[in-house]
């Protein structure tokens, strides 16, 4: 998994040129809104360098994705283990774009090449996706790539808040 391309996009692995900007999207309060707080720069470098280890041991992780057209570093897409503190498991996918990114279907892009990658290369059965119950942009995401969300399965995370779980099984994708 080091690099899938779309109509508009380029999904690949990190470049030291991506820290800056990486850095100030984890430090932009409205972008980490339902991820626990903003990030220093030294939290944020880290979270790159960890993401990188796992694509080099599984073979799959977090990527950076940009703009074709302008070469411009957006966010990040990919596919991760969910975390042994959730209620669910399974591999997950995911997303973070810059403010800049929102409203032009990036997410949605990003997220069926990554599927498509999971499901084909992969050979996964399920992918989930997790996000808050308040994550409501994220949630028409999910509906988007045609998941589904079965309520019986959210749950409340450490710090109490609601976790909702969306699934998208190898036969019903679009």
């Amino acid at each position: 998994m080091n690099e899938l391309c779309t109509d508009r996009l380029l999904i690949r692995r990190w470049r030291e040129a991506d820290l800056a900007p990486w850095a100030a999207m984890n430090a932009d309060p409205e972008i980490r809104e339902h991820l626990g707080g903003t990030l220093t720069r030294e939290q944020s470098d880290a979270s790159v360098a960890r993401y990188e280890v796992a694509i080099e041991k599984r073979g799959y992780g977090w990527l950076a994705v940009e703009v074709r057209e302008s070469g411009e570093f957006v966010g990040f897409v990919g596919l991760d283990d969910v975390e042994e503190q959730d209620l669910v498991g399974g591999v997950e996918i995911g997303w973070r774009l810059a403010r800049s990114a929102w409203g032009h279907g990036y997410a949605t892009e990003a997220a069926r090449a990554v599927l498509a990658y999971g499901f084909d290369t992969l050979d996964l059965s399920e992918i989930l996706a997790l996000t808050t119950a308040a994550n409501l942009r994220s949630q028409a995401v999910m509906r988007r790539l045609g998941m589904s969300h079965d309520p019986a399965e959210d749950f409340d995370d450490a710090e109490g808040g609601r976790n909702v779980v969306f699934r998208l099984r190898r036969e019903d994708r679009a």
